[in-house]
């Protein structure tokens, strides 16, 4: 089989024979709510002529994006001249969390371009908060750490203030000059989600050396996570696991422990970050689907 793990920011493949991961490898995103329906089919002929899915019988692929059945099929149909003879199935990109956390029953948070909880119940039940795009929401997400860190940085330009280390060292990510330049570039045409969430190192290394705005923003991205992983839980009644995923949930330590902390509030102690990459959640799910 192979298995797809399609992020904002990029796409992850694995090719499992026999239960053994034999090939590994990464390409640009294939969501189509972050690149063109040209861009996908590209990223994705691009990770096929290496994995070659011309002789596998499954193809199982976790995805942002993934709200309806047509949305499942729109990106099975990209997938599907790669893979002539295999099943393929497609699912919202936090069931893969859920499975890479060796739970059945639980909520899975990600946290990484964007941003989401999902859960299901010994029973089968489902639910999911947020999930809605940068748009509508992604609070918590990278996406949304560094539009905070542009409207801090535009705040205190109103009030007359000198740009801060936050704000330098955004401006230097940016190849900017003056907060006022960040207006006209955070709407430009050339840059985009998976940009401005690639600038969310800014505020996490700007927390980790004490900034307190910077360290304020990763706690309340903790926090907003956490609301929406307990209303989740709450939905389907359910004590945990929670389990915390993706790019930010798996590597920021503050963002974990506002998150852990929140959820204590919350009366859920049963929370864990996701030791593996939910790719390989791919393969838990195909084998209880088989």
């Amino acid at each position: 089989m192979i298995g797809l793990d399609i992020g904002g920011t990029k796409t992850r493949g694995i090719k499992v024979v026999g239960g053994e991961v034999v090939d590994d490898r990464e390409a640009g995103s294939a969501n189509v709510q972050n690149v063109s329906r040209e861009q996908a089919a590209s990223h994705l002929a691009e990770l096929f002529a290496v994995l070659d899915g011309s002789d596998v019988s499954r193809v199982f692929v976790g995805s942002g994006g993934i709200d309806t059945e047509a949305d499942a099929e729109a990106l099975a149909a990209l997938i599907r001249p790669h893979a002539p003879t295999a099943e393929i199935t497609v699912v919202h990109d936090s069931r893969l969390l859920l499975a890479a956390g060796h739970a059945r029953a639980g909520v899975a948070v990600i946290a990484g371009t964007g941003s989401a909880a999902w859960g299901t119940n010994d029973d089968g039940d489902e639910a999911r908060a947020g999930g809605w795009g940068y748009l509508l929401g992604d609070e918590g997400s990278g996406y949304w750490l560094a539009r905070e860190a542009v409207r801090y940085s535009l705040h205190r330009m109103n009030l007359g203030l000198d740009p801060d280390a936050l704000t330098q060292s955004l401006l230097e990510s940016t190849g900017l000059s003056e907060p006022g330049e960040l207006i006209a570039h955070f709407h430009s045409a050339e840059t985009g989600r998976r940009y401005w969430a690639q600038r969310a190192r800014v505020v996490v290394e700007a927390a980790d050396a004490g900034h307190a705005g910077a360290r304020f923003m990763i706690g309340q991205a903790g926090h907003d996570l956490a609301r929406m992983a307990a209303q989740v839980a709450r939905q389907l009644g359910l004590e945990g696991p929670v389990i915390l995923g993706s790019g930010l949930g798996m590597n920021v330590v503050p963002l974990q422990d506002a998150f852990r902390a929140a959820l204590a509030e919350q009366g859920i102690e049963d929370v864990r970050i996701l030791d593996r990459d939910p790719v390989f959640g791919t393969i838990d799910l195909a084998e209880r689907e088989s």
